[in-house]
């Protein structure tokens, strides 16, 4: 069965910043599984994705924006400690989640002050070069169920 709309894909993956340090390897666990269609990866994977089969393994090349987009520089915010969910005083460099009005925001420590904390509202490999290396898993047909939710369900029903 080839991915289209509506079916479900398990895929393994390498991912390398091009001109980076960055890597991330998930053969060594479970399978990524996304339902197609409904942007639950990267667009630009998800493109590269369709009518492919199980077996098929390939290289993907993304820009920053069919990647993580490029860098906001007004991601860049100071924001009370009082607002950080779970720690009180962090470390730089640790990701953390920012209580916000309408939302919960996750975001990089980029400097310590006393009360306040200088946080990078960018994903880390947002403005990066990707590259994946892909091994497409599985292909099956989506059930009514994760249509309807707009997900994949893992072995034995909903993983959220």
């Amino acid at each position: 069965m080839q991915i289209e709309n509506n079916t479900v894909v398990s895929f393994h993956y390498k991912l390398q910043e091009i001109g980076g340090d960055y890597t991330e390897d998930s053969s060594s666990g479970d399978p990524m599984l996304y339902l197609h269609g409904h942007r639950g990866i990267l667009p630009g994977l998800e493109d590269q994705m369709k009518g492919k089969s199980a077996g098929d393994k390939f290289t993907v090349e993304l820009s920053p924006e069919e990647g993580y987009g490029l860098r906001d520089e007004e991601g860049f915010k100071r924001v009370p400690i009082k607002h950080l969910i779970g720690r009180k005083k962090p470390s730089i460099g640790e990701v953390v989640t920012i209580n916000t009005k309408t939302r919960k925001v996750q975001a990089t420590v980029v400097k310590v002050g006393r009360h306040n904390v200088d946080v990078d509202t960018n994903h880390p490999l947002a403005g990066k070069q990707l590259k994946f290396d892909v091994e497409v898993i599985d292909v099956r047909e989506a059930t009514m169920e994760e249509v309807a939710h707009k997900h994949a369900h893992g072995v034995g029903g909903h993983q959220h």
